[in-house]
């Protein structure tokens, strides 16, 4: 299921949407979406209350799409780093190869992705507060982040450098095993880089192992 679709933006007006999902952002995340208020919200982003629900007619929808920001925001900086460490026509020959790239991408995704505060908060938001927010069951940006690194899975088992029979179902487990194992930590410890690091690093040579080509696990 979709959001409810929201009123086309006036010229000008960019910047107080941008500041009301910052304020709201912030005092979900530190005040609790349940105690936080529209008229704090407005206060806060400097703009009327009227201008809050006028966008976003009301808290749960503004929730949502603080949410939502953050996940096309997440979805831009996947896609940003599949091109510069994962093309699809990677110039690659042997498997060593292709275990640097993947794992520099790993890595790549941990340091600048889950170390993004409005990720985290994003992350945090949910786990709180799914109940209220049906449209996240199969949302479309959950189904873009998975077809984004299956697209470049299916081109590496086209290259005979991995073994992929479901390139979807290859992306969730790629997933799996790097930025929720990530996710599943407490918060100390996803606040540190080298715990980070290692994990997604991990993560993505315990996916080549079980996605090499055959002929490899063989020998």
């Amino acid at each position: 299921m979709t959001a409810a679709p929201q009123k086309t933006l006036r010229p000008g007006q960019a910047h107080k949407r941008a500041a009301i999902l910052s304020a709201a952002r912030d005092l979900f995340v530190h005040v609790g979406v349940e105690r936080t208020s529209m008229d704090a919200v407005a206060a806060k982003a400097a703009v009327s209350k009227r201008t809050v629900y006028d966008y976003y007619g009301d808290k749960r929808r503004l929730l949502l799409a603080v949410i939502e920001e953050a996940g096309e925001a997440a979805l831009d900086t996947l896609r940003r780093l599949l091109d510069e460490h994962l093309p699809e026509d990677i110039d690659s020959g042997a498997s060593d190869d292709l275990e640097r790239a993947v794992t520099a991408f790993a890595s790549a995704l941990g340091s600048s992705l889950l170390a993004s505060a409005d990720y985290a908060a994003a992350v945090t938001l949910i786990s709180e507060n799914e109940p209220l927010l049906p449209e996240l069951e199969d949302h479309p940006l959950d189904a873009a982040h998975t077809q984004a690194v299956a697209v470049r899975l299916a081109a590496f088992a086209d290259a005979g450098l991995l073994d992929v029979d479901d390139p979807q179902r290859a992306a969730d487990h790629f997933t799996a095993l790097t930025t929720l194992r990530v996710l599943n930590e407490p918060l100390r410890r996803r606040s540190d880089p080298d715990r980070v690091r290692d994990i997604m690093t991990d993560g993505a040579r315990v996916f080549l192992r079980a996605y090499a080509p055959l002929a490899e696990r063989r020998s």
